[in-house]
């Protein structure tokens, strides 16, 4: 691990990747208090972990009782169904060469993982994806909230309409964000997901 000092109250952990940045987030939201280590906000992210209102130079010893290990299992089961119809469900099952039912038959069997969250409000990052899939050559100018999308090893679903480069293999209907909800997120990190066919 790495400290990275950016600003007289915040810093970045550099780690080996997103599982592990999200351990430790999670760690340091429970234990980081313990060991005199209590920023105002932890922010997970692919490779880093963002710690704001906090003194640097006591990061680097804080983070030597941490004993690493995966941030999966800790947070509730999440199921979302999902009508599996997406434009690109035919090109993800040509990727992993296999058949479309093959590719919701993948998707369905594994448990992911909510790591971080970002691009808009609500959309979170899954990990565990046991295959990887391209981002699109050229992204959509409009994706429809809802659409379950896969890139690299991730997957995610778009909270709102936007601009996207992921590849769409189904839709659901429920509401990833929502600001009048304690809390807001449906998916934050640490939450487990399985996704359910229907339709």
């Amino acid at each position: 691990m790495r400290v990275i000092t950016v600003g007289a109250r915040a810093c970045l952990v550099e780690v080996g990747g997103a599982v592990e940045a999200a351990s430790l987030a999670a760690w340091l939201r429970t234990s980081g208090p313990d060991h005199g280590l209590a920023p105002d906000e932890v922010v997970p992210a692919a490779t880093t972990v963002l710690l704001d209102g906090v003194d640097p130079a006591p990061v680097q010893a804080v983070l030597a009782h941490w004993a690493g290990g995966p941030a999966g299992g800790a947070g509730p089961l999440v199921r979302l169904p999902v009508t599996y119809d997406g434009p690109d469900l035919e090109a993800v099952a040509g990727h992993w060469g296999c058949s479309a039912g093959e590719v919701v038959d993948l998707h369905t069997s594994v448990e992911l993982v909510a790591v971080f969250s970002g691009f808009a409000p609500g959309f979170t990052y899954l990990s565990g994806l046991p295959r990887t899939v391209p981002r699109l050559a050229t992204p959509r100018a409009r994706v429809a909230p809802g659409s379950v999308a896969l890139a690299d090893t991730w997957c995610g679903i778009y909270p709102t309409a936007s601009p996207g480069g992921w590849q769409l293999i189904g839709s659901t209907d429920v509401v990833l964000w929502d600001a009048t909800r304690d809390p807001p997120a449906l998916l934050p990190p640490g939450a487990r997901v399985r996704f359910e066919a229907v339709g």
